[in-house]
């Protein structure tokens, strides 16, 4: 099980890979490759064939990048297509088989892709400032009021991009504005035609939550959204406009479903931490609707911890196969906005989180989550069955101590399964430092 992983603050991608455990072997996770690259990058992000990485570039001026990954990513390093700037630094891209987004601080950027997975031309400016056109500049907030800094713009502006799960919609997470927006994907390819349309903002549920990431359910009617200042996911139900006898995209109505998930235990207070990501479990049951169509089982959130020693956490909460979170049976029913016969009960417990795990340092600016593709466990005659029960895994980085670990969660709780600290090459310089420095691993993603 290989992945890959972005830092913060060296010009190079990591190549790791993870050995699950069984009955002959502990598990482990060694690094395979370091792959030169342009500069520091923050998010990657895979193409849907998995055979291109995209990366955001902390570069001057600001851009992103295109890597080909190889037929043996053990053996081989990436390969830089190219890059292509951006107005502002950004903080996180997305991609169909055809497009590029990106989007960061008060702007955000839509290339094409080129056939041998290079960045194309850029094909729309993105705004996040209302009524002014997209820009360099960022929030009139000072940096020096956020602590950390302001990352150019990104604790201050639009922070992340994701695609619907049919590719018809983008969400994009806005710090600065206390909002969602979001877009409608025109499919013509018109050049005269504007590819993102009808954007809309979605205010956030309270004043100070700051949405920084978002992720979509793969039924396509619930978005997630974490909030770094409150430490909270909110669920929201996602519907299009009222019909019209336009033929263009209609715009998406988000509803706050009043499901607010706390991601650190319930005696911390938010002010100590900085919400960094919400993921979802890899698929394993049909949904109600489609029987060829996966729904996660769990949901995962992280947080970091503003200042060391204090450590940041992870949250588990179970989903019900509609997206919702799921109740324990002690519990009223609460009020399902998906399914109308449940509107005369008034009753809205809080969902209660599986397990809170308190990762092992602050997470500097990462504590990145990402969990790993199914893994194939073994069944009562020793066969493997893809999918089957056990443990789930998980990708967790940090760019305090530069560690890369890997947890496992077997629906009762996380643990760390295996870990391994970035370094630079070389030996320690004699003064009990690595050469270089901390890396700063920033995020992770599974092939």
């Amino acid at each position: 099980m290989d992945f890959f992983v972005g830092t913060f603050n060296t010009p190079h991608i990591y190549t790791l890979r993870f050995t699950p455990p069984d009955s002959s072997r502990s598990a482990s996770l060694t690094i395979l490759q370091r792959s030169a690259a342009i500069g520091s990058h923050s998010w990657l992000a895979l193409s849907p064939s998995k055979t291109h990485l995209y990366a955001t570039a902390w570069t001057d001026p600001p851009s992103v990048a295109a890597y080909r990954i190889p037929s043996d990513p053990s053996t081989t390093p990436l390969t830089l297509l190219n890059t292509a700037p951006t107005s502002s630094r950004s903080g996180y891209v997305c991609c169909s088989t055809t497009h590029l987004y990106s989007a960061g601080g008060p702007s955000g950027e839509v290339f094409t892709l080129n056939p041998d997975g290079s960045i194309g031309p850029l094909i729309q400016r993105l705004s996040f400032i209302p009524n002014q056109p997209s820009s360099t500049s960022t929030s009139p907030d000072s940096a020096a009021t956020v602590p950390h800094g302001d990352f150019g713009g990104l604790r201050h502006g639009a922070h992340s991009a994701d695609l619907s799960p049919d590719g018809k919609s983008l969400y994009i997470a806005d710090i600065g504005r206390n909002c969602i927006w979001s877009f409608s994907i025109n499919p013509s390819t018109s050049p005269s035609t504007p590819h993102l349309t009808s954007q809309t903002a979605h205010p956030a549920p309270r004043p100070t939550d700051g949405p920084r990431h978002t992720t979509p359910h793969p039924n396509g009617q619930i978005l997630y959204s974490l909030q770094e200042h409150t430490s909270l996911v909110d669920v929201f139900t996602l519907s299009s406009s009222p019909s019209s006898s336009s033929p263009q995209p209609k715009p998406l109505k988000l509803t706050h479903t009043s499901f607010s998930l706390p991601t650190i235990p319930t005696s911390h207070s938010p002010s100590d931490y900085w919400a960094d990501e919400v993921r979802l479990s890899h698929p394993t049951h049909s949904l109600p609707s489609s029987s060829s169509t996966s729904s996660p089982r769990y949901l995962y959130a992280s947080t970091r911890a503003l200042h060391p020693p204090n450590r940041g956490h992870i949250a588990v909460y179970a989903l019900s196969p509609d997206g919702l979170p799921s109740f324990t049976p002690n519990n009223p029913t609460p009020n399902n906005p998906l399914d109308p016969t449940t509107s005369g009960n008034n009753a809205q417990p809080e969902p209660k989180p599986i397990h809170i795990y308190e990762t092992r340092t602050s997470g500097g600016w990462a504590n990145a989550v990402e969990p790993a593709p199914r893994y194939p466990y073994p069944t009562t005659d020793g066969e493997r069955e893809p999918g089957g029960g056990g443990v789930e895994y998980l990708a967790l980085t940090d760019s305090e101590e530069g560690w890369v670990v890997v947890l496992g969660f077997d629906g009762v709780e996380v643990r760390e399964v295996a870990g391994v600290q970035l370094e630079w090459e070389g030996e320690d310089e004699g003064q009990g430092e690595r050469k270089g420095g901390v890396v700063g691993a920033a995020t992770a993603v599974w092939l």
